[in-house]
């Protein structure tokens, strides 16, 4: 007995000790960032994303004293180009980016090129909060190892009107159909759009005979076949699409509007709750809803990430902390806000906010499905561009 209570007060005393150094470290680090001006590359392409962000700089500026200053992107591709420039040119501390809104493409191009900061994810105060059964540790089937921390669920998702689509399309074969039904009134974005290659990865998913094979980078040896159900597909989609597929809208945001105007029965988003939080600031007609296949949509968690050669790396991760908290969480969430499905497990917070988080997760959605390997995502908008980019 004397053993065993030795052996628990040892580890309680290892265990305190660990979360004292814990705490000490986490100080360090708020002290250092007090002061620093952190620059956020985001995407740019949503008013309700920006409104939120000009909330978090106001927020972080009134409780730490760090100054972040968001720099809308289109693409964080540039970003990825800008941060391997700065290392190419030698500038391994004093690089022009401190926090990156990355995608799993873009991710595993800078985490294997060591130009990532690593393991920091997993010690922020708030990662006590985080849903781990939600894929947090792998960006399109890539180890995260703490290179980046969570802020945001998604889903591709369908929107559709009730008044012109009573029973929407739940599988691809459903939706050629609809689309001969609906001449000119279907379509998608065009590649390399981060929605459209999502849509493509989508049909892919469902309709090569073994997606298994898509969770490894593609090999030269087996891509045609493993692609070949994908472009026999849209060879039969594409007639009946908007423009005869001959031409494609720019982005998610075009559908929406095209939506909203009737020239199209469907948009698309990488948003479960987009549907709403368009309804909520008027964008989308007040009849529109949200729908995805039967056997499951592609989704994921999106990341924010911390070159390797940041300035302000203290200002980054208070930043990315407060990203994570249950205050800033719940605020995303709210579809009158921004409608960004939590990371948080609702179980991990207090009552009080356990059922607001709660009501405001996606109801009914359907089974998320893992994405692809990242490296997928180039491959199949090159040989997208390929068959159908020269119209």
């Amino acid at each position: 007995m004397r053993r065993v209570r030795y052996y628990l007060l040892l580890t309680a005393g290892l265990l305190t000790a660990g979360h004292a150094f814990a705490t000490d470290s986490w100080q360090q680090i708020k002290q250092e960032a007090h002061g620093q001006t952190v620059w956020f590359n985001a995407w740019g392409g949503d008013p309700a994303v920006n409104h939120y962000l000009d909330w978090v700089s106001g927020e972080v500026k009134r409780h730490y004293a760090v100054t972040l200053r968001v720099v809308p992107i289109a693409d964080a591709a540039d970003s990825v180009k800008r941060i391997k420039s700065e290392a190419a040119a030698g500038r391994t501390h004093n690089g022009s980016i401190d926090l990156l809104w990355v995608n799993g493409e873009n991710f595993r191009s800078l985490k294997e090129a060591n130009l990532l900061r690593t393991g920091w994810a997993e010690t922020l105060p708030n990662w006590r909060y985080v849903d781990t059964q939600k894929p947090v540790r792998e960006d399109f089937s890539v180890p995260v190892d703490g290179a980046e921390s969570p802020w945001g669920s998604a889903q591709l998702t369908f929107i559709a009107r009730r008044s012109e689509t009573s029973a929407p399309p739940t599988s691809p074969e459903a939706l050629l159909r609809y689309a001969q039904a609906n001449p000119g009134t279907v379509t998608y974005p065009r590649p390399p759009d981060f929605t459209a290659t999502a849509f493509l990865e989508q049909l892919l998913l469902a309709l090569t005979p073994d997606p298994q094979l898509l969770k490894q980078p593609p090999d030269n040896s087996t891509f045609v076949a493993v692609t070949a159900p994908l472009w026999a597909y849209l060879d039969k989609l594409h007639p009946w699409l908007w423009r005869q597929g001959k031409d494609f809208p720019a982005s998610p945001a075009r559908m929406d509007t095209m939506l909203a105007q009737g020239t199209l029965r469907l948009s698309l988003t990488f948003n479960p709750m987009h549907a709403r939080q368009k309804m909520a600031s008027g964008e989308l007609p007040d009849d529109s809803y949200s729908f995805g296949f039967k056997k499951g949509m592609i989704g994921n968690v999106h990341f924010v990430a911390i070159p390797a050669n940041a300035r302000a790396t203290a200002g980054a991760q208070v930043v990315a902390n407060f990203l994570l908290s249950p205050e800033a969480q719940l605020r995303k969430s709210d579809p009158t806000i921004w409608g960004d499905p939590s990371v948080l497990d609702p179980a991990k917070l207090e009552p009080a906010l356990r059922a607001t988080l709660a009501s405001r997760l996606p109801q009914k959605s359907p089974p998320v499905l893992a994405e692809p390997h990242a490296a997928w995502v180039s491959a199949l908008e090159q040989a997208w561009l390929h068959r159908y980019g020269t119209y």
